[in-house]
């Protein structure tokens, strides 16, 4: 008797355990569940999380996310304002504030997701065509961008359009934020709250970057140009001066030069004058001597002379109307 009492126990058992596994569940504090019988929901969510009974069989126990929610968007390519292709990467962050309307319309994790990628790629699509690209990599309009102090020293203070960012009105932060604006509106009929959207990354579609590049170097080129010229200024100032230098010290040493000539000739003229105006024939020997050497110096073997009698030149010519020297008498010294 005792025997068949102990296998009957452990079937009550094991069917009351039963009875309890299909008619019971658990709820994890990030989960919320939907009863649903074939199809519909049925009674309101369950969010309160541990243990909670449901009519077996018929009652399906549909769990829904409660924690927040990542969003990866894909890669897609698209133009902005000032006709740039980029390439786009994007992600945000989302999580389920009605799970009633959201079963009912999206039912799972991999629709919502689905959706997500619609409504927040065309609003970011949307939203980079309506700005230029400066405003999308830019993070606001009031970080201050790094310049080039080459350019600044090379520039000097004057307007030059090397290098030079343009001025942007909102930035990054605020392009991401109209973007959040727009598609939680579009969200909320789901039962979704868009909690945030970021830029991941933001590239250069490849046939851009090619221009891109040839820009950099084309403006490094005038840089270097402008270094070229103004060292060349530079050069041509320096050989200015030095050749403005040279000349005033050969003009200055020429100007000694002719002053000392100008003093030696009057000193020696002053010698010769007191030397030769001692008495009338030393005055005709220096005038005769200085004649002869003005003929050795301006007459030659062709050269041809036309003078007129009465030419101080021609009386030592004249060999016969020449009017001889007279023999100096000699020196006699002492008593006569």
């Amino acid at each position: 008797m005792k025997r068949s009492i102990i296998p009957l126990f452990f079937i009550a058992i094991a069917v009351i355990f039963f009875i309890f596994s299909v008619c019971s569940f658990t709820i994890a504090p990030t989960e919320q569940v939907i009863l649903t019988q074939f199809g519909d929901p049925k009674g309101d969510p369950i969010t309160e999380p541990g243990l909670h009974f449901k009519a077996p069989f018929i009652t399906v126990v549909n769990r829904i996310p409660k924690n927040i929610l990542p969003w990866d968007g894909l890669r897609n390519e698209m133009p902005t304002k000032d006709k740039l292709y980029i390439s786009v990467d994007t992600f945000g962050r989302w999580r389920i504030t009605d799970p009633l309307e959201y079963f009912r319309r999206l039912r799972n994790e991999r629709s919502a997701n689905s959706r997500l990628e619609d409504i927040l790629g065309s609003e970011t699509r949307n939203t980079i065509a309506k700005h230029n690209l400066i405003e999308i990599i830019r993070t606001d309009k009031d970080r201050k961008p790094i310049k080039d102090e080459a350019l600044e020293e090379l520039t000097d203070g004057q307007s030059s359009n090397i290098g030079v960012l343009l001025p942007i009105r909102k930035g990054r932060s605020a392009l991401e934020s109209e973007i959040m604006a727009a598609a939680k509106s579009k969200l909320e009929p789901f039962g979704i709250e868009l909690l945030d959207v970021r830029f991941k990354r933001i590239n250069y579609n490849q046939s851009v970057v090619t221009k891109i590049y040839e820009r950099m170097i084309s403006e490094r080129q005038q840089i270097a140009s402008k270094f070229r010229s103004e060292g060349e200024g530079q050069a041509a100032r320096i050989l200015g001066d030095k050749e403005r230098d040279l000349n005033g010290i050969s003009s200055q040493a020429y100007k000694e030069v002719q002053t000392i000539k100008g003093q030696a000739d009057a000193k020696a003229s002053q010698i010769y004058a007191r030397a030769y105006g001692q008495n009338p024939k030393a005055a005709e020997l220096y005038e005769f001597i200085k004649t002869m050497e003005m003929y050795r110096n301006t007459i030659g073997k062709q050269t041809s002379l036309v003078l007129s009698t009465d030419s101080d030149l021609f009386k030592f010519m004249k060999s016969s109307d020449a009017p001889a020297l007279e023999k100096p008498e000699p020196a006699t010294f002492g008593p006569q």
